[in-house]
């Protein structure tokens, strides 16, 4: 039998080859890494606070196409409310959640739900310890809700990104049935391009990110040979997204 290499020069050239018989296609080019990152975050932050309404409706639009239900509310206590709501319409008794300190405000929302008899506990992996405690990925398998924060929300695509690190386990977003993200008016980005400027700035301060990012872009869905949509195989059966308007 004859073993064809292929080198990845050649791989290139047929992709290319073939995806240059595709009409429709729009232009695209590689985008430059910014020069000083920092400060070209900075001034994205500047433009979506004061353009923070038609981002929010842009974010709505594209998130709720891909399936992603989008919330709303005013402060911490109200979203709250909202996620003790999602929690009781699907009979959930167990929330896993980042580490308290990387959730930020949302440590509020986790500190309510679980004064509301919800069995709230830490789902990061690094969080785990003590032979009394049960292993992480068998207890987020059981658990039917999953909350974070998102560290962007990207208005073009309605995605949510998702850095790893310390206290972030990703399996607190991916094992769950409902993974419920918040955010505010400061995790807010118009574009793909502006969220990979913000990207390069999270690298330009040494131990601010993790290995990982993740860009979730509605719930997990997977189709087999038949074209048969499935959700759920691959990732959490519901994403919701909870902007918080005082976070």
């Amino acid at each position: 039998m004859t073993t064809r290499v292929t080198t990845r020069e050649t791989f290139l050239a047929r992709v290319r080859e073939e995806m240059a018989r595709t009409s429709g296609l729009f232009p695209a080019a590689p985008s430059l890494r910014p020069a000083a990152p920092l400060r070209e975050a900075a001034a994205i932050r500047s433009r979506a606070r004061r353009a923070t309404e038609a981002l929010l409706a842009r974010f709505r639009v594209e998130a709720e196409q891909v399936g992603t239900v989008v919330h709303r509310a005013a402060t911490a206590e109200e979203a709250a409310g909202v996620v003790r709501t999602l929690a009781a319409e699907r009979e959930a008794h167990r929330v896993a959640t980042w580490r308290r300190s990387r959730l930020g405000a949302a440590s509020v929302v986790a500190a309510r739900l679980a004064e509301a008899g919800l069995d709230v506990y830490d789902g990061a992996p690094e969080g785990a310890a003590g032979e009394e405690r049960p292993a992480p990925v068998p207890r987020l398998a059981v658990t039917e809700v999953g909350l974070t924060a998102a560290d962007l929300a990207v208005a073009e695509t309605g995605s949510l990104v998702l850095a790893s690190g310390v206290g972030k386990g990703r399996a607190v977003s991916l094992l769950p049935a409902c993974h419920v993200a918040l955010f505010g008016p400061d995790q807010l980005v118009e574009t793909l391009e502006e969220a990979g400027v913000m990207l390069e700035a999270w690298h330009a301060e040494p131990g601010s990110i993790g290995a990982n990012v993740v860009f979730v872009t509605g719930p997990s869905r997977t189709a087999d040979i038949e074209l048969t949509l499935t959700r759920g195989v691959h990732g959490p059966r519901e994403v919701h997204a909870v902007f918080v308007d005082t976070f």
